[in-house]
């Protein structure tokens, strides 16, 4: 059982199948395919509104690339010190904006506040503003690297900031369908209707070979991006492969049948391990993530029986971990792991 990571699961058949039709014809390269031309019109359909949708192969590139639309190579984003653009991304928005920085907030959940925001951006310095990095946008993370998720009413007001100020509002969508699952919201209502300018829609860990996407919920600020898309090395020839993995994923809501399967999981493994003495709960269960500390005298009866999972740091004995589940993960698995977990913890 593998609980490392939603990166860890496989492919959904469907998707699949539609790659396989792919790939058993020709058709014309850079996205001038009917698979491309298929995603745009769906594109439109879910978010309620016309929209621009570029895919991407990568989740970090999704993320710069579109960064790198509404930030100079002067500017700042903020973002929360433990974001994936943070933590995890090698620099990467900060080379494809070209130079810009990332502003850091703090806030419990892995969440900002907007009057975190808001007081960042009124600090005042001595000195004439050109001497500053000027801030640009900023991007959320939803649902957040410890599976918390903000409300509609928390993106609307951090929103409000961001417009204020004259900023653009991005979101890290790598687990939107989870967050979308958890709060029981329309595509629409949690990300445009809530004041997101462009998204970074994640597919590949729910369920696809490796497709994400950016999607500018005002087409008219998209205008240079498929530029960047192109000198940054994204644009894909057989695109038709890429397209042909996000329309299934999102025709018919399976994207948000798949994440709710994963969130349910994750709810029971939660559930069942909050039952268990040693196991201590770290944050609310609200997607797909589960975080523990336990015992450190646990983790090699957990590799014996091949459950895989990361862990990390060592207080007095005890250890961090983090299991997250995926679209593919069953009952029966989270049960057999439960089992294992109440026989090493005796």
């Amino acid at each position: 059982m593998n609980f490392a990571s939603d990166n860890t699961s496989g492919v959904d058949l469907e998707i699949f199948s539609v790659v396989e039709q792919a790939a058993k014809s020709s058709a014309m390269p850079y996205g001038d395919d009917v698979f491309t031309s298929k995603l745009q019109i769906i594109a439109n359909e879910i978010f309620e509104k016309p929209v621009s949708i570029f895919p991407v192969a990568t989740g970090s590139a999704a993320n710069a690339l579109a960064l790198s639309v509404v930030c100079p190579p002067y500017g700042s984003v903020y973002c929360h010190r433990g974001s994936h653009l943070e933590e995890d991304e090698c620099a990467a928005p900060e080379f494809y904006i070209g130079g810009g920085k990332l502003s850091l907030l703090s806030g419990e959940k892995a969440k900002f506040s907007a009057e975190n925001l808001k007081a960042k951006l009124e600090v005042k310095s001595p000195a004439p503003p050109i001497h500053h990095s000027p801030a640009a946008a900023v991007s959320i993370t939803q649902a957040t690297e410890v599976g918390s998720v903000y409300s509609m009413d928390e993106i609307a007001a951090i929103s409000d900031v961001a417009r204020y100020h004259k900023l653009s509002l991005h979101m890290d969508g790598a687990r939107i369908a989870n967050a979308i699952v958890s709060l029981g919201v329309t595509p629409a209502e949690a990300t445009w209707k809530s004041g997101v300018d462009v998204l970074s829609l994640g597919a590949t860990k729910n369920g696809a070979f490796a497709a994400e996407a950016v999607i500018f919920f005002d087409p008219e600020k998209s205008a240079d991006f498929e530029f960047r898309r192109k000198r940054g090395g994204h644009l894909f020839s057989k695109h038709r492969f890429l397209s042909s993995q996000l329309l299934p994923y999102l025709e018919e809501n399976k994207w948000l049948r798949l994440a709710e399967n994963a969130n349910l999981r994750a709810q029971q493994l939660g559930k069942g391990l909050q039952k268990l003495s040693q196991f201590n709960i770290l944050h609310e269960v609200e997607t797909n993530m589960v975080f523990v500390k336990m015992p450190a005298s646990l983790v090699e009866g957990f590799k014996e029986k091949n459950c895989l999972f990361y862990t990390w740091g060592e207080d007095e004995g005890y250890i961090f971990g983090r299991l997250v589940t995926s679209f593919n993960t069953t009952e029966r698995e989270v049960d057999r792991f439960l089992g294992i977990a109440s026989q090493l913890a005796i």
